[in-house]
């Protein structure tokens, strides 16, 4: 695979702009043929999936991966021969490699792990850019609203979970150890800090983008209307959850600027991007979205899905090819008012409570997110789910992977639990065993993680 630089990136994604659609059809066709052709030659695990695909195939013709099965066979998986699980776990017991490249040739990120144990992804430099081209060229809707960032400093802060390679924080922490003399432009402050501790880092800052995950910035609104938060900043980006219609206009409310999303995960980068519709166009000349069922069967537009497969047309270390990921979207393929013909998607809102404690006669609320961190590290957790049940009793619910034991597990998680809301001035929660499994809502079948009772 011949390397993409950055620039080439950028002139990749302003062509897409320019061509028909009978020429993107053929250009992500050519990217499709290429990807399974090198996965069959230089990855085992794919060349014995595909041993009865032939060079004439269809999509649907590949079989389905998802994260437990690539993960189980990951150095037969990637097709780089110089790197092994192993070292990259060895590489990441040390924090200080956060945002540092193994070997001197990939970047390494986790997802959550909030419903399993995290999937581990590697980033060669031609990812990176085709990753970086997108954000840049695709992030703003409108052109108006990235001038004023430039005019206004182009500074930018995060409020991300850090403590992990997680997406974001370790992205940063990846441009600020290339360009250690843009500290000024760009920073991240943590999502697991104490809200005081937050309003500080970016009252100190002064970002002229702030960015993070909605729950999280659903807590500044009061900071800033109550003047502990003291930023102006041009436009707000969120991420890494659903951002809802209420939610968006009370942040715009209080921040007087407008407020955008999109649509990523750490498996295929920025997945789709916002326009000033507010819906979510795909980058379907890098990524495949295919809306699907329970049985990986495809539903049609204007249907929402159980789950979709994507395949990221552009990383070629570590191959995504028809890759489960559990979010549910409806497609469409009509017209939309802003002139993009890419197919857009509506996303299911967020199902994750916000976490609400009594100290003292004051009230503290901790983000979902927030609880997923701490818990994540407890390994052997597949899946847990904490209930609020009022005057801040916690269920505690965990299904334990194979050969782990349930209430040694909870021990381990009470007490990194306990030790967090501590950290967040939250010292008379207590945390219950339950022997009960984590349950879906038997109507809806949605899964929960954080459920607050008490509302």
């Amino acid at each position: 695979m011949k390397p993409i630089s950055l620039m080439k990136a950028i002139w990749l994604c302003y062509r897409d702009k320019k061509i028909s659609d009978s020429e993107k059809t053929e250009i992500r066709a050519e990217r499709l043929n290429r990807l399974v052709a090198y996965a069959k030659q230089n990855s085992p695990y794919y060349r014995e999936h595909y041993q009865n695909i032939g060079e004439n195939f269809n999509l649907n013709d590949l079989p389905a991966t998802n994260k437990v099965d690539l993960m189980a066979h990951f150095d037969e998986w990637i097709t780089a021969k110089d790197i092994t699980l192993k070292e990259v776990e060895t590489f990441m017991t040390d924090l200080d490699n956060i945002g540092r490249k193994i070997k001197g040739k990939y970047l390494v990120f986790t997802t959550s792990g909030s419903t399993g144990n995290p999937l581990v992804a590697l980033c060669d430099q031609s990812t990176n850019n085709v990753m970086a081209a997108i954000n840049m060229m695709r992030s703003f809707a409108r052109k108006a609203d990235f001038m004023a960032f430039l005019k206004g400093g182009g500074k930018t802060m995060g409020v991300f979970a850090t403590g992990g390679f997680y997406l974001g924080n370790s992205s940063v922490r990846a441009r600020l150890l290339a360009m250690p003399w843009k500290k000024r432009q760009f920073g991240v402050t943590s999502a697991l800090y104490p809200i005081a501790r937050i309003v500080d880092d970016l009252n100190a800052f002064k970002p002229t983008m702030l960015g993070g995950y909605p729950t999280i910035l659903e807590l500044l609104i009061d900071e800033q209307k109550n003047g502990r938060l003291q930023i102006a900043p041009v436009i707000i980006m969120t991420g890494g959850e659903y951002l809802s219609d209420q939610l968006r206009e009370a942040l715009e409310a209080a921040f007087g600027c407008p407020v955008q999303t999109s649509y990523s995960c750490t498996e295929g980068g920025t997945i789709a991007c916002e326009c000033p519709e507010q819906h979510f166009h795909i980058n379907d000349d890098w990524i495949i979205v295919e809306p699907v069922d329970h049985q990986n069967q495809p539903v049609p537009d204007g249907v929402q899905s159980d789950k979709i497969l994507i395949t990221n047309l552009y990383n070629y270390t570590q191959p995504f090819i028809r890759y489960e990921v559990t979010d549910r979207v409806v497609m469409h393929h009509e017209p939309c008012p802003c002139n993009n013909p890419s197919p857009w998607l509506t996303l299911e809102g967020r199902t994750d409570d916000i976490l609400i404690f009594y100290e003292d006669g004051k009230i503290i609320k901790i983000p979902p997110l927030a609880i997923y961190a701490t818990l994540k590290e407890i390994h052997g957790i597949i899946r847990f789910q904490l209930i609020a049940h009022g005057e801040n009793q916690l269920e505690l619910r965990i299904t334990p992977g194979s050969g782990y034991d349930l209430r040694r597990l909870f021990e381990a998680a009470q007490k990194n639990l306990s030790a967090f809301l501590a950290s967040h001035g939250v010292t008379t929660a207590d945390i219950s065993f339950s022997d009960l499994t984590p349950i879906q809502h038997p109507q809806s079948g949605k899964f929960k993680h954080i459920i607050n009772r008490t509302e």
